[in-house]
């Protein structure tokens, strides 16, 4: 079996847009692969719930309780590592990783950025696109490298910036785009393994 692993900080609607589409898909028959875990920094995740409520097994690793990122991250990897994964999904997981994690997971670690990249790494990618003038925004789904919101890009999807838009209204639809690049992405990957 195929085991993904997918980390989350908050509400996870990637995580769940993902479990949904692999339920959908059925890419246990397809491609022999699961949502295995979803792991979290943070006890309070909303997407834990959710996660929960589909029988997928979850866990909490509180980056606070760690005196290093090192130590952080060095448990994260054992967590994950029980898990034998194929994919290491990073979904809204508000954590910037070492090197060392990074590239214990070289070339099946992903992530999703809320913009064109390489435009607008890091925060508030919204409200910079507006400011910017930008005509259109967007996402990212790229591997991941030590270098923050940099690497290999694997898909990316482009929405207008409206004219009335504020950083709400293009964050919401923006999302509406990741919810669909992220599982298509993952399940181009899989066939692939």
């Amino acid at each position: 079996m195929k085991n993904i692993v997918i980390l989350i900080s908050g509400g996870g609607s990637n995580m769940a847009a993902i479990v949904q589409t692999a339920e959908r898909e059925r890419w246990s028959d397809k491609f022999g692969a699961r949502v295995a875990a979803v792991l979290s920094n943070k006890a309070d995740a909303k997407g834990l719930v959710f996660a929960r409520e589909k029988g997928i097994p979850t866990a909490v690793l509180d980056h606070k309780a760690h005196a290093t990122r090192e130590a952080f991250d060095a448990a994260l990897m054992t967590a994950i590592d029980a898990q034998q994964p194929a994919l290491v999904v990073l979904a809204g997981f508000m954590r910037i990783l070492t090197p060392g994690f990074v590239g214990h997971y070289a070339g099946c670690l992903l992530n999703i950025h809320p913009s064109l990249l390489p435009a607008f790494t890091g925060l508030h990618t919204h409200r910079r696109a507006i400011e910017a003038g930008c005509k259109f925004a967007g996402a990212t789904v790229h591997q991941v490298t030590a270098e923050l919101d940099h690497g290999p890009i694997l898909a990316q999807a482009v929405v207008p910036v409206l004219p009335q838009d504020d950083e709400h209204t293009l964050a919401a639809r923006v999302l509406t785009q990741e919810h669909l690049i992220y599982p298509r992405v993952i399940a181009d990957l899989l066939q692939k393994m």
